[in-house]
């Protein structure tokens, strides 16, 4: 494997029976990257993580992490990563520095390391007037940024995080992201997965797009956009009489087929250079004496990539959680 990657997985694949969770997935995470691991439910992306992190082993395929292979030494890599799964792993009876110092001893650390190190990510984590309370009193948030300082708690080079913001509040999820990025700015490697496109699109300095256990898509946020036909505008005009015209006078900045509204006054169509196409369309516009009431254009996001890959919409899956 490359000494450059923290991830490096070839070929990857797990079976429960007759069902292949995952067929066949490559994944080379650099190190100090934030990755976003994205798909649909069931598309396969805890599997994946579960094997990264030796709690599964592979039926096929190689993973080597920090450099080394999960399946000959899962060991050693259990010492250089930390875990934070979809639901926060804490002892509610305990209080949030007795979780601390307890994975502390976990580790086999000195107590006087464990003590300090506790206290470091408690104060980091803004829970150092949480502390001492147990933690069935915490809130959803205060769980999740205490279950995150615990996966910290022996300096792990490799942090995978579970769908880290499930179940959050937009408060919650922001203060997240800021923690999480800070881990970047620490050179700590994180692999993310999630289905908040808002967050991957943030966050994550590439995603990879997994469905039915196989890679479907890899790249930045801005290149898994242009792969779905770039920059979209919408022209709306006054009077659907027009039509005819219009769709004459916008012929020539179309890179693709247009979509009419019913109303037959709202044109949606792909373009190319957004920025310099838009003061033109308007003055063919008007030169074919149509009368233009808006023009938008829009940038694709990953919620229309997620669409197009996949053939669901995230709101979907959201819904599909809640349920």
């Amino acid at each position: 494997m490359s000494s450059d990657l923290a991830i490096d997985a070839r070929g990857l694949v797990k079976r429960f029976g007759d069902t292949v969770a995952v067929d066949g997935v490559d994944l080379a995470v650099p190190r100090g990257a934030i990755y976003g691991l994205l798909g649909p439910n069931g598309a396969g992306k805890t599997t994946t993580v579960r094997m990264l992190t030796t709690l599964l082993r592979p039926d096929g395929g190689q993973a080597f992490v920090d450099g080394i292979d999960v399946a000959a030494d899962p060991h050693g890599v259990r010492t250089r990563i930390g875990l934070t799964g979809q639901y926060a792993a804490v002892e509610e009876r305990l209080t949030g520095r007795e979780n601390m110092e307890f994975v502390a001893r976990l580790f086999h650390m000195p107590k006087s390391e464990g003590r300090a190190r506790s206290v470091e990510l408690l104060e980091r984590f803004d829970l150092v007037d949480a502390a001492d309370r147990v933690v069935k009193g915490y809130s959803g948030g205060m769980r999740r940024r205490l279950d995150i300082a615990m996966s910290l708690i022996a300096r792990p080079s490799v942090l995978f995080l579970d769908e880290p913001t499930t179940g959050l509040d937009p408060r919650s999820r922001l203060a997240m992201w800021g923690l999480i990025e800070e881990l970047e700015h620490d050179g700590t490697t994180v692999l993310l997965t999630t289905q908040y496109l808002d967050e991957a699109d943030r966050l994550a300095q590439r995603i990879v797009v997994i469905d039915h256990g196989t890679v479907i898509a890899n790249g930045t946020a801005d290149e898994l956009k242009d792969q779905i036909g770039g920059d979209r505008m919408t022209v709306q005009i006054r009077h659907p009489e027009s039509r005819p015209l219009a769709l004459e006078a916008l012929a020539p900045f179309c890179a693709g087929e247009v979509d009419v509204d019913l109303d037959g006054r709202t044109f949606h169509f792909p373009i190319r250079s957004g920025d310099r196409v838009v003061p033109n369309v308007i003055r063919a516009l008007d030169d074919a004496g149509v009368d233009v009431l808006d023009a938008e254009v829009r940038r694709p996001t990953l919620d229309d990539v997620f669409l197009t890959l996949t053939g669901r919409s995230a709101a979907d899956e959201h819904e599909g959680v809640a349920s």
